[in-house]
């Protein structure tokens, strides 16, 4: 009967736990690769395995954990860390419960998402492991969008050679040669890198993330366009500027028109 009672007990406790969470402008579904640290830092003794518990929930959640070693990750993480969602768990208990905050960050550390779980189960390894399970289901199933290309601005602008408005850009890696041009809007200077006949980045320089992403639709100039905040929208060419259909709080859309200079 006092075992029943206990099982019991632990059930209502798990059915009232709270779980919060804070969603930013990206998902974390958009991605499929997740490093996870060795040790959860905020954890000063003792993590109680949640490192192996988080691997082996997100697996399940069709992701791929990446080794701690870098040079074992296959080549869409290794070439480009932005197409890698780095997790975390922080310890966020009281005297009497057991909490934690569930952490996802871009590669820019940038927070995509902070779910909170709590439980009243008070022993330490059985609470945080039931509270991390609280936080989890706020984490929807990997559903990756395409990974960014291999090229990042960063190592783009270390190739830039300018003759006039034109640019060259060369790919020493594959002996491929990507032509840029230079867009406007009045308050973003942005290079225009074509990568391929069917996609092009925007990107300012000194920034490690394009600030969008075209690829082509099925209609002529008229592209699929992923930002920089994660989210994806329409762009197009008219006039020979570059549209961008900005997404806005209320749920409809600014024309941001960017002119080639």
């Amino acid at each position: 009967m006092i075992k029943n009672y206990k099982n019991m007990k632990r059930i209502s406790i798990a059915m009232l736990t709270v779980c919060s969470t804070l969603a930013f402008s990206q998902k974390v579904s958009d991605y499929k690769y997740v490093s996870i640290p060795e040790k959860f830092e905020s954890f000063k003794k003792e993590s109680y395995g949640l490192e192996a518990y988080l691997a082996k929930a997100l697996s399940a959640k069709k992701y791929i954990i990446l080794p701690a070693n870098k040079d074992q990750w296959p080549s869409e993480a290794k070439d480009n860390s932005c197409n890698v969602i780095n997790a975390n768990v922080l310890d966020d208990s009281s005297l009497f419960t057991n909490k934690v905050i569930l952490q996802f960050t871009d590669c820019n550390k940038k927070t995509v998402i902070e779910a909170k779980g709590r439980t009243g189960i008070k022993e330490f390894e059985e609470g945080y492991a039931d509270a991390l399970k609280q936080a989890l289901v706020s984490i929807s199933a990997s559903n990756p969008v395409n990974p960014l290309p291999v090229q990042t601005t960063e190592t783009i602008d270390t190739r830039v050679q300018t003759t006039g408005t034109e640019t060259t850009i060369t790919n020493t890696a594959s002996n491929s040669t990507h032509t840029a041009s230079s867009f406007s809007n009045g308050k973003l200077n942005l290079q225009k890198i074509q990568i391929d006949g069917s996609q092009f980045i925007l990107a300012q320089s000194g920034s490690s993330v394009p600030f969008a992403i075209f690829k082509a639709s099925s209609k002529k100039d008229v592209f699929i366009v992923k930002l920089d905040n994660g989210n994806t929208t329409i762009g197009y060419t008219e006039n020979g500027n570059i549209v961008i259909d900005i997404p806005q709080g209320d749920g409809k859309y600014s024309k941001e028109v960017f002119t080639a200079k």
